[in-house]
């Protein structure tokens, strides 16, 4: 039968193989912690090799208290999760493994160009791709893809298909969180597009138009992370358009429109912009 029906049991197989489990109740989500960990009162698990101060049985503190030990998971405060539980969790960082969950449709086309094949698992709306190597977990990453690694949980769903490889590389730039220069104090001026009269390389007006289009959409279609892609999208515009001279204020306005309508305020827009051509030095 499934592991929706026997958690507890597909728990102790994943365990016998290394990999750290943790039961998950309704919502795919850790178990709260106990009184006594309440508001990590007990200094809380930083880590799997390290546990900390807690000496807590219980099934606390979400991802960290992912086990390989039969004894904890078969233990008493363990088995009455297991028969709360909807499903299994795992800590892939501790079993050396990476995560790409993609959560839609665009996501797993994105990943079939952009990334190399390997082990995959479907999920309710898209699939996991996994990798052998541990990294920087982090959400968010584009639209629809997160990075669950060391410092995470994800659910299991079964062994997949295809074969594991290696992280690659392009996965790796995507969990290294960018850190924009510090925002300058905001200034009632408009931003300005660049040099001027500079020589156009892109020839035609429509690859232009193309690209501002393309950008406003991407925007416009983030459902999260709205900063870090209005910022991403700001920096792709002007390392293609920013020195050339060829951007007018009028399609500026239209990328600082998109943002807008997603909720970002003027000065967030300007900020944006202005930290993007400070970090191209424009």
């Amino acid at each position: 039968m499934s592991e929706t029906f026997y958690p507890q049991r597909t728990a102790l197989s994943l365990a016998a193989s290394g990999v750290p489990v943790l039961p998950l109740r309704r919502g795919k989500v850790p178990f709260g912690n106990c009184s006594t960990c309440a508001g990590n009162a007990c200094g809380g698990r930083p880590n799997m090799k390290t546990p900390g101060p807690c000496r807590c049985l219980g099934v606390c503190h979400a991802w960290a208290a992912a086990t390989t030990d039969p004894a904890v998971i078969a233990s008493p405060s363990w088995s009455a999760a297991w028969r709360r539980a909807v499903c299994v969790g795992y800590h892939p960082g501790g079993a050396g493994i990476t995560v790409v969950d993609l959560d839609d449709a665009e996501a797993i086309a994105w990943a079939r160009t952009a990334l190399p094949a390997t082990r995959t698992v479907a999920t309710t709306r898209g699939e996991h791709w996994i990798y052998r190597g541990a990294i920087t977990s982090r959400n968010a990453v584009r639209p629809g893809v997160d990075i669950k690694s060391t410092m995470a949980y994800a659910r299991y769903l079964g062994p997949g298909t295809g074969t594991l490889t290696d992280l690659p590389d392009a996965v790796r730039a995507l969990a290294v969180k960018e850190t924009p220069p510090t925002r300058p104090a905001p200034q009632a001026v408009t931003v300005p597009a660049g040099p001027r009269g500079g020589e156009c390389p892109h020839r035609t007006p429509a690859y232009l138009e193309r690209g501002i289009a393309m950008a406003a959409q991407r925007i416009t279609e983030a459902s999260s992370a709205v900063h870090a892609t209005v910022y991403r999208t700001f920096l792709a515009v002007l390392s293609r358009h920013g020195r050339c001279g060829c951007l007018t204020d009028t399609h500026i306005a239209r990328l600082f429109t998109a943002a807008q309508a997603k909720g970002e305020t003027p000065r967030h827009c300007t900020d944006a912009w202005t930290n993007a051509r400070t970090t191209l030095g424009l």
